[in-house]
């Protein structure tokens, strides 16, 4: 069935609406000391995924920061919308925009850098290191990555420069914002934390590779191919990967979470391993050897002092009746958490990443631009690192519409108003900033045991796009010399930017 757009807006589920409340103490030098965040999840008419998305959003209210005494409250709000639904994030976004705003609103206060402020709340390494929910923050690269990410921006230069531009113009404003991100993965509903794989070798050496994730555009099964290559050390396009069918490996897991190569790339690879050890006892038993005379290297078995194609051995396997097909199985280590006492270990491990990002508004209309953005970010050991700086750059570019410009309106009785692409804008390619400088960490393997030591990059590089907004709403604060947080609502149009410079300017009348 293909719906007309308008149909289809009106019916699929959005990312869910928080409403926020809190109330934070801080120190004198701006670091936290006691927080109580409220948030308020708009589920539409029914449950569908809520429960879930809020408890996300609670686990990453914190973002990058150790907050003290914490309170985080969540509610589900049943509404007369259509039912909202999981999306990229699943509720993290909402939790660590609301931190952001306190960081920001903080900075306001006491008249901080807002950089200055987050990085004296950040989370330690040997102390002011565990969460909220009492889970450890290890491998912490967040002050590694601000660091450089500082220097790489020319941060603090800018910032002078934007101050001096800022008392000279009169009608333009710009503003300028670097905010980190901490990202738990791992599904947190435990059981999902599993997955399944199916390979075949045939006697011509192909491979024919099946695994429960869902290829959508973001590259999983050129990843698994990958893996599996470099396990039995054949060319990728010797592998065929066959569509997800529960019929080959059943009970799958959702392509979510960004676990997608994290589950089924190691799923892969255990069935790849298994292989490539029954064709290693194989060649032992024929030559009289040790495992260790064995070696796969670059398509071509070396047994003692024989060498063989990977055709040739699997077609030796299949004469000694070796099976050359196998199952693998994965499930991530050490994930619990107790619902009742709001303790554990939801996740497996943390991505990391900041962005800097500076905006010219315009105070006579609202009307912004994205002058350029500086992105470092955390994927461990990278798999593919194009595929891995594709997902950066969609991810980022996906959170600033989501922050910027897409905004949804219901009418009284429920029924979406914005339900085309005349009412509902997404981000354009003039909406991306022209100067625009992409970087992974390099050389910073993920210490947990997960494929290749990589990390996950579908989800973590969305919340990037909240350096927009808080670069926004710089731009705003500097109406009044800093001296208040303007508070906006996200998503920060041009209309939202504009009320903010004018009440402002109204309260202090020194808009020009």
């Amino acid at each position: 069935m293909r719906l007309a757009r308008r149909d289809d807006m009106r019916i699929t589920g959005k990312r869910h609406p928080f409403f926020v409340r809190y109330e934070v103490g801080v120190e004198d030098d701006g670091r936290l000391c006691g927080v109580k965040i409220d948030l308020a999840g708009n589920c539409g008419y029914s449950l569908d995924l809520s429960g879930s998305i809020v408890d996300r959003a609670m686990f990453h209210a914190d973002n990058a920061y150790y907050l003290g005494d914490a309170l985080i409250t969540g509610y589900r709000c049943r509404t007369n919308t259509a039912s909202n639904t999981a999306y990229r994030g699943f509720g993290g976004p909402q939790g660590m925009v609301a931190i952001e705003q306190i960081m920001d609103h903080i900075a306001r206060e006491r008249g901080i850098d807002p950089l200055v402020l987050r990085k004296r709340n950040y989370y330690g390494k040997t102390e002011r290191n565990i969460t909220h929910y009492h889970q450890q923050v290890e491998d912490n690269l967040l002050e590694e990555i601000t660091a450089q990410l500082e220097e790489s921006s020319e941060y603090y230069a800018r910032r002078a420069a934007i101050a001096e531009f800022n008392a000279q113009s009169p009608f333009l404003k710009r503003g300028l914002a670097l905010t980190p991100v901490k990202f738990g993965i791992s599904f947190t509903s435990s059981f999902l934390n599993q997955a399944g794989a199916l390979i075949l070798i045939y006697t011509d050496g192909t491979v024919q590779l099946n695994h429960g994730g869902t290829e959508m555009g973001q590259g999983l099964n050129t990843k698994v191919a990958q893996i599996v290559a470099e396990v039995l050390q054949i060319e990728v396009d010797k592998i065929q990967i066959t569509a997800t069918d529960t019929g080959k490996v059943p009970n799958t897991s959702p392509t979510a979470a960004s676990s997608g190569a994290d589950l089924n790339g190691k799923a892969a690879q255990n069935a790849a391993e298994i292989l490539r050890e029954r064709l290693t006892t194989m060649l032992c038993t024929l030559h009289a050897c040790a495992a260790s005379d064995v070696c796969f290297r670059n398509g071509i078995v070396r047994a003692v002092d024989k060498h063989y194609t990977f055709a040739e051995v699997a077609q030796l396997a299949w004469f000694n009746q070796v099976p050359l097909s196998a199952n693998g199985y994965y499930r991530v280590p050490g994930i619990h958490y107790d619902r009742l006492a709001g303790r554990g270990k939801p996740f497996y491990y943390f991505a990391y990443g900041a962005a800097c990002c500076e905006v010219v508004t315009d105070t006579l209309t609202g009307e912004y631009r994205l002058l350029r953005a500086d992105i470092l970010h955390d994927v461990g050991a990278s798999l593919n690192p194009a595929i891995d700086t594709g997902q950066v750059e969609g991810g980022f570019v996906q959170g600033l519409g989501w922050l910027t410009c897409e905004e949804l309106v219901w009418n009284s009785k429920g029924a979406l108003l914005t339900d085309g692409p005349a009412s509902y804008k997404i981000p354009a390619i003039s909406d991306v900033p022209p100067d625009m400088r992409v970087t992974l960490v390099e050389n910073r393997k993920n210490p947990q045991d997960t494929v290749f030591h990589s990390k996950a990059v579908g989800e973590p590089p969305f919340m990037l796009g909240i350096a927009a907004w808080c670069a926004l709403q710089d731009a705003v604060a500097s109406v009044d010399n800093y001296r208040q947080h303007p508070l906006l609502d996200a998503p920060a149009t041009p209309e939202r930017v504009f009320w903010g410079m004018q009440r402002l300017a109204g309260e202090h009348d020194d808009l020009s």
